[in-house]
């Protein structure tokens, strides 16, 4: 199972002149596969960019495209450790990020990470495998 990043989603739906023929092609060939997943993270990540939850359920149909993945209560750890890795680092956020949400899922039920934020996701979750540039 591949969990889908919201910047991969993102590209596609702004069609983005620089990613967009890149993460076109990633995600046709994991959701050609049955392999494409989102969690509730992902999904308010994307919705700013609809005017509805229809607008956005549209876009990402048929529904057997993409895996609709609860966010597993295992992951809440590997999130809480990342987000003390960032602060110690210097970061300035007080709650965690969103992608230490995706990162933890993706650590905390082996899924693989289709995404264009390499850097984050290698700092913070080195266990996950990633698909990116």
């Amino acid at each position: 199972m591949v969990l889908v990043d919201t910047n991969v989603l993102s590209d596609i739906a702004t069609r983005d002149p620089v990613w967009f023929p890149w993460s076109s092609a990633q995600l046709s060939r994991i959701v050609n596969a049955r392999e494409a997943a989102i969690n509730p993270v992902i999904y308010a990540e994307l919705a700013p960019l609809y005017r509805n939850a229809q607008e956005l359920d549209l876009n990402l149909v048929p529904p057997s495209d993409f895996r609709r993945l609860l966010l597993p209560f295992s992951a809440g750890f590997p999130a809480a450790r990342a987000f003390q890795t960032y602060r110690k680092a210097g970061g300035q956020k007080t709650a965690p990020l969103p992608d230490f949400f995706i990162g933890a899922h993706a650590e905390a039920e082996g899924l693989v990470l289709l995404t264009r934020d390499a850097t984050r996701y290698r700092t913070y979750f080195p266990k996950v495998k990633l698909i990116c540039p």
